[in-house]
């Protein structure tokens, strides 16, 4: 009889052992996945606040047309400089359902960036353009971000 009471022991904390590991693996896993989200959410605000800052940068410069050729060049280029650290960082930081949105998002910016440079002005046509495509993109990639966090589940 002795023995059957020492076995049920010894087997009820080797349960008591078993399941307290799995909860905690569980609750890490759980830690470890709000950790990356968190991360991703700041990465993801971050980027579209950069980009947004350089977006109304070009809108002024493409007012100005007091504006030295080179002021202009100056001022397109310094204002998109932050976002260019951010790409790489969400390239790697990202699911590719993020990326490429944020890619494309990031080439229409820097083709808008390229021709406020060179001296478009908001009046033109083809700023409208320009602005009508990062528009799109940008609604793409926040749309992509929104899925990506679960933010609409």
């Amino acid at each position: 009889m002795e023995w059957m009471t020492l076995a049920s022991t010894l087997v009820g904390g080797a349960i008591a052992t078993v399941s307290a590991g799995y909860l905690d693996r569980r609750r890490w896993r759980r830690d470890r996945i709000d950790q990356q989200t968190e991360a991703r959410r700041v990465l993801y605000g971050t980027y579209l606040a950069n980009l947004s800052q350089a977006r109304l940068v070009f809108s002024r410069l493409a007012r100005d047309a007091d504006a030295s050729d080179v002021e202009r060049r100056k001022a397109a280029w310094d204002a998109f400089d932050p976002c260019s650290g951010l790409r790489y960082q969400m390239t790697i930081s990202a699911p590719k359902t993020v990326v490429e949105p944020a890619e494309d998002v990031y080439r229409t910016l820097r083709e808008l960036r390229n021709a406020v440079a060179d001296g478009l002005m908001l009046e033109s046509g083809d700023y409208a353009e320009h602005r009508s495509r990062y528009d799109t993109a940008l609604g793409a990639l926040r749309a992509a971000m929104r899925d990506d966090l679960g933010a609409d589940a």
